[in-house]
């Protein structure tokens, strides 16, 4: 039976050398922060508790309208109708009339730049008919995202009990955005939207750091009295982006502090490194059968993690597989994993592939290896 073998890898560990950045107190309730370059997960808090989302939640049905507009079936100039419960809508809006007709570039900028309550209803009724049909439209479709501790009841964020998401998946859904939508995405980082000239007073996009010059881009502010204040945002530095997503602060200075404070803490406590070269050799594997007794296992592409900033020897790296091989083992294909060990934050697991090929040993060399085998077994082991 071929055994799990495990390789510490003490030359990967010494050329990282460093130590964890120390962990990051964040005042917030619960808050997820995410290196999308890298796919490292950097902070991790309450992340997958199901809270209430407020008017972050609306950048899901900003998603739902981005992929109409994939589809097809509707257009940036698509009118749509604004019904009586539309208009209705309390909270943050961009002020529709029933006689209003909104393309659908006035209400994604109303969304994303007023966080406009009405324009999120005229969105799902146009779209599904009613809000309650949208809504469980957004649940499924979340749930198709990953998006596993989410549940819709309204398009707008508006505190209803049954209305939650975590924020995980708010990071998620932000990835999804970021990547999927690029020639929309800009949009989240426009700071100023004044429908036919009726908001002035709410026509600033609400996100603190845009203005900064921290690299931010996007995305969705949220806040109710239950929620307390929170901000899923994303800035790009260089190479890298980060994702973010926070809530529960007290206020909207305390929200805006603490999301420069993460951006600050994600760019500068880490650093992205080159930890194995494509094609360079970080351990052997044995081979049973073979025509060569071990075959050099390479990464396919060069293997760059985020690395905390402060010098020690602290991280570790291990070479996974089920050993030995069996022959024939041919170049490039996957047979071992590189797992690096970064303390305080999660493992990451690189695959590694086989050198060179190895054929399957000569008639006579099976024969050896196989009377070795029954030798070791049957005679050579010690009395029981």
């Amino acid at each position: 039976m071929l055994n799990p073998l495990r390789l510490v890898l003490t030359l990967v560990a010494l050329a990282l050398a460093t130590l964890p950045a120390r962990a990051f107190e964040t005042a917030a309730t619960a808050a997820w922060v995410y290196d999308m370059t890298t796919g490292t997960v950097l902070m991790d808090k309450n992340a997958d508790e199901s809270l209430p989302p407020a008017s972050m939640s609306k950048i899901m049905t900003i998603n739902m309208l981005f992929e109409a507009l994939r589809d097809g079936r509707v257009t940036m100039e698509t009118e749509f109708a604004v019904s009586a419960r539309a208009k209705s809508m309390g909270g943050s809006t961009m002020f529709l009339q029933e006689t209003d007709r909104p393309t659908v570039r006035d209400l994604i900028h109303g969304m994303i730049v007023n966080s406009g309550n009405d324009a999120c209803v005229v969105v799902a009724e146009g779209l599904a008919g009613t809000e309650e049909a949208f809504s469980a439209q957004m649940t499924e479709r979340g749930k198709a995202l990953g998006m596993t501790r989410s549940n819709f009841t309204n398009s707008s964020g508006w505190p209803e009990p049954e209305h939650r998401m975590s924020m995980r998946d708010l990071g998620i859904l932000a990835q999804h955005l970021i990547e999927e939508f690029p020639e929309y995405y800009p949009i989240f980082a426009e700071t100023e939207f004044n429908y036919k000239d009726r908001a002035p007073a709410n026509a600033r996009n609400r996100n603190p750091l845009l203005e900064l010059g921290v690299g931010a881009d996007g995305l969705k502010t949220g806040h109710t009295q239950e929620a307390g204040y929170g901000l899923v945002g994303s800035a790009k530095q260089g190479d890298r982006r980060v994702i973010f997503v926070i809530t529960g602060l007290a206020s909207d200075a305390a929200r805006a502090e603490e999301s420069e404070r993460i951006v600050s803490w994600a760019f500068r406590q880490f650093s992205e490194k080159t930890v194995a070269k494509a094609g360079l050799r970080v351990a052997t594997a044995g081979v049973h059968m073979g025509a060569a007794e071990s075959v050099g296992l390479v990464p396919a592409e060069d293997v760059r993690l985020l690395v905390p900033a402060l010098v020690q020897d602290s991280i570790t790296a291990e070479v996974v597989y089920n050993g030995p091989l069996t022959a024939p083992v041919t170049k490039g294909t996957p047979v071992a994993e590189l797992i690096v060990h970064v303390p305080d934050l999660p493992d990451r697991r690189f695959p590694l592939v086989a050198e060179a090929d190895v054929a399957t040993a000569g008639f006579m060399k099976r024969l050896t290896t196989a009377a070795q085998t029954l030798y070791a077994r049957y005679i050579g082991s010690p009395a029981s």
